[in-house]
């Protein structure tokens, strides 16, 4: 069976993702209307995807109306794959069924993949970069040096712990560890 999906964002109509579907022998399309694509609430493209089963069609006008990002769209695409759906693009001209389309997918997925990688070494370098100029990375501590030692201190004069955190105002566990480091 052939399902189309489409998706539009506000003051958008779907009647060209609609007649293109429907032109490509979808005999179901499902529609989410008024969507932003950062959205992740898609009520209708959840419903296409549960009804979808092996040997069925998930055929959209443009890739970018089916995922948020290049990574979901990977993810989604590999899911369908394992389930045994074909998938098919109108406008990327990308069909799973076809050699041509399955490299088109391939060099995607390369793509995707050659992000990732650079934005995790940009990532890395800015790390690097920003430790040599002496930013700390992290959560700041709930406790100064001044409070750790106080603690210290009443503590060794016999207060109990969970009251000494109570005064802190932090959990016992952040005293536990503040103590002991």
């Amino acid at each position: 069976m052939k399902y189309g999906y489409a998706r539009v964002s506000y003051d958008q109509s779907p009647a060209l993702q609609l007649a293109a579907l429907k032109k490509a022998g979808c005999k179901t399309i499902f529609k989410d209307d008024g969507l932003s694509g950062a959205t992740t609430m898609r009520p209708a493209l959840l419903r296409c995807l549960k009804k979808l089963e092996h040997g069925d069609t998930l055929t959209v006008w443009k890739l970018d109306r089916l995922g948020r990002s290049l990574r979901d769209l990977i993810t989604m695409l590999d899911d369908l794959k394992h389930r045994g759906v074909k998938f098919r693009s109108l406008t990327e001209a990308i069909d799973t069924e076809t050699p041509t389309g399955r490299a088109m997918w391939q060099m995607i997925r390369l793509m995707a993949e050659l992000e990732r990688s650079v934005i995790s070494e940009r990532t890395r370098a800015g790390v690097k970069a920003g430790r040599a100029r002496g930013v700390k990375f992290g959560r700041k501590p709930k406790l100064t040096r001044q409070q750790i030692d106080h603690a210290r201190k009443l503590i060794e004069d016999g207060q109990r712990r969970e009251d000494v955190a109570a005064l802190l105002s932090v959990n016992r566990t952040t005293l536990y560890r503040a103590v002991a480091a």
